[in-house]
């Protein structure tokens, strides 16, 4: 920026980087989304056009930044776990919040004939962002159980509620007064009883939320590696090596088993080199509807807490 007799103004921009070794959590709210989902006709209770739509946005967001390790969306909520370590924009929370909120938003616009090709927007739809930082694991799995717990009941209302109206013949002001005070077991009895719903098993995707995460790639050592191959993948010399071990081994006449030992412990090497040089696994975004609140599904994937 020019230095000029005007540069102090300067002066008054106050710095806002995030506190270190947190994790970040970022999360976005549709606009107004009441008024939205009604002028453009969403289907009640759930719009399954409008759901995919947001997971698509939250994909390609994820895709650009390699830092974000999980989302979770519901309805017109999206939130992002950015991983502890990320220096992303110097950990300023004015920049993340802006830019994320700003390529969420877009890409929605952008996708939106993909999933509504005979309904064009009717006005720009926005979003609002903000940024919580959490210290710990637990803290983390408490949010997300959190928003999943979230989902379940506002799902499960929303599913009653357009139940009473659309086949029970009740007003808004009618159904609304009808659920007021009631619990989970009364309602899942309304839906059973009286329009013969099993809400449990109603789509995954409504019930449980949409959920992104990064799967690691194991590179396929047989085959030969596609276009774009990145270093990220196993390298040439690397699968020389791998190739070699594995010719000794055939004509030693060693056992496959020792054979593959080898192979498993040129691997090892190989990520193990990989990892030193600060090089990310390559990995793949995987959307999945499944429950986040139990053990199971952390226990799998220890690297999205991991730093």
């Amino acid at each position: 920026m020019a230095n000029s007799k005007y540069a102090y103004v300067r002066e008054f921009e106050l710095p806002d980087p995030l506190l270190p070794g947190t994790f970040m959590l970022f999360r976005l709210d549709g606009h107004s989304f009441h008024r939205f989902s009604d002028k453009h006709g969403f289907t009640k209770p759930n719009d399954v056009r409008a759901l995919q739509l947001m997971d698509h946005a939250a994909k390609d967001v994820m895709t650009e930044y390699p830092d974000i390790v999980l989302a979770f969306g519901e309805s017109d909520e999206f939130s992002f776990l950015l991983r502890k370590s990320t220096t992303l924009y110097n950990r300023r929370e004015s920049k993340i919040v802006s830019t994320l909120t700003s390529l969420f938003t877009s890409c929605y616009v952008f996708h939106w004939a993909k999933y509504f090709p005979d309904l064009p927007l009717q006005y720009p739809p926005s979003f609002d962002g903000r940024i919580v930082l959490y210290p710990s694991d637990k803290h983390i799995r408490d949010y997300f159980a959190w928003r999943q717990a979230d989902t379940h009941i506002n799902n499960l209302y929303n599913t009653t509620f357009w139940a009473l109206v659309q086949q029970g013949g009740q007003t808004t002001t009618e159904a609304h007064a009808t659920l007021r005070g009631t619990y989970s077991k009364e309602k899942h009895e309304i839906l059973f009883s009286r329009f013969g719903i099993n809400y449990n098993q109603l789509d995954a995707r409504f019930r449980k939320g949409s959920v992104l995460f990064r799967e690691e790639i194991t590179p396929d050592l047989e085959k030969p590696s596609p276009p774009g191959f990145t270093e990220t993948q196993t390298s040439d010399d690397a699968k020389e090596s791998l190739s070699t071990t594995a010719e000794k081994g055939l004509e030693s006449e060693e056992p496959i088993n020792e054979v593959s030992q080898k192979l498993e412990a040129e691997e090892a090497k190989i990520a193990k080199k990989a990892k030193k040089k600060g090089k990310l696994p390559q990995t793949k975004i995987e959307l999945v509807h499944c429950d986040i609140i139990k053990d199971e599904f952390w226990n799998a994937r220890p690297a999205i807490l991991g730093e």
